[in-house]
């Protein structure tokens, strides 16, 4: 039962992929794998390293993951200032030209107005695709649909719509999720990760490749063995520092060898269960691997005891092996 089960998520990934023919015209690159959130990198005045941010996308390309986010909640971007953000798509508009990685840029705000202004300067960017996480000011799901719906009219890209961060006490329905991507042909892309989302997964794969065309994962991967196996189409989550292990991960996935695919996740999953113990190992990970220069973040500083580099250092240990980059 296992191994059909194995076979039968396998070939649904696999499957969406060959119907790529049915997907908008606007999907210039595939939009599967492992897509990347990128940490938004600061001085040790906490000035936006704009260096840094740019020099992510290199790192990923070398680690053959396969998409770029920025910036969502992992970015800080609630901490950025509108031209922080403007800067910051400019960078790495620039800085992806050639590479292969999907290049999705955050258009979210807080009002349908906010959005339209990030959506208007992405589109002058030519980004491969766009993402926005729900309005804060909602009041209702009317509120969601109204708000996507003026970005579905903005952009003909390919739009991710992430189910959480928004209202506090909204969900965007599964049937509005549908509802919009029948609508607007270059929706039904989704980053899903509001409870219960395994539920959620499975009733937005069942609706691929029409109207829903690609259905991700979230929540830092820690769920992402489970979600391929259902046939998910990869994951969304701030994971630059293990790109090249979440690169390697889907490689297995595709390949159909689960017994593999689960010994790396296993590994992998010593590193992610850190995030609970050590605050801010991902940015010890970041400077550790000379991606960024500094472990500063405006939500707070990170130090770390002696002790705790110890653990890092052991679990990060088992990963060394599959390294790209």
């Amino acid at each position: 039962m296992t191994a059909d089960f194995t076979r039968r998520g396998w070939l649904a990934s696999v499957g969406a992929a060959a119907l790529a023919s049915r997907l908008p015209a606007a999907e210039t690159k595939k939009m599967q794998g492992a897509f990347m959130i990128l940490f938004t990198p600061y001085t040790v005045t906490k000035a936006v390293d704009y260096e840094d941010l740019g020099g992510q996308v290199d790192f990923i390309d070398r680690c053959g993951a396969h998409g770029i986010v920025w910036p969502q909640l992992g970015s800080e971007y609630t901490h950025l200032t509108k031209d922080e953000r403007m800067r910051g798509m400019e960078v790495l508009a620039k800085a992806s030209r050639g590479k292969k990685p999907v290049l999705v840029l955050g258009v979210q705000g807080d009002t349908t107005d906010a959005m339209l202004e990030y959506t208007a300067h992405a589109e002058k960017l030519a980004p491969d695709a766009v993402i926005a996480i729900p309005p804060t000011t909602a009041e209702s799901e009317a509120d969601y649909r109204a708000y996507f719906r003026a970005l579905g009219k903005a952009t003909k890209r390919p739009v991710f719509i992430q189910t959480s961060g928004g209202a506090p006490k909204i969900t965007p329905s599964v049937e509005l999720i549908v509802e919009l991507a029948k609508e607007f042909p270059n929706f039904g892309y989704v980053k899903e990760e509001h409870d219960p989302v395994i539920s959620r997964m499975k009733s937005l794969i069942a609706q691929r490749p029409d109207p829903i065309k690609r259905v991700f994962g979230a929540r830092h991967g820690v769920d992402w063995l489970y979600e391929m196996r259902l046939g998910g189409d990869g994951t969304i989550n701030t994971g630059v520092m293990y790109a090249d292990i979440y690169a390697r991960l889907w490689e297995l996935h595709v390949q159909n060898k689960p017994e593999e695919t689960r010994e790396l996740f296993s590994k992998l999953l010593s590193m992610l269960n850190l995030d609970h113990q050590i605050p801010g190992v991902r940015l010890y990970l970041l400077k550790k691997r000379g991606i960024f220069k500094t472990t500063v973040s405006r939500q707070g500083d990170y130090r770390f005891t002696p002790e705790q580099i110890a653990e890092i250092e052991f679990n990060f240990a088992a990963l060394k092996p599959y390294l790209r980059a």
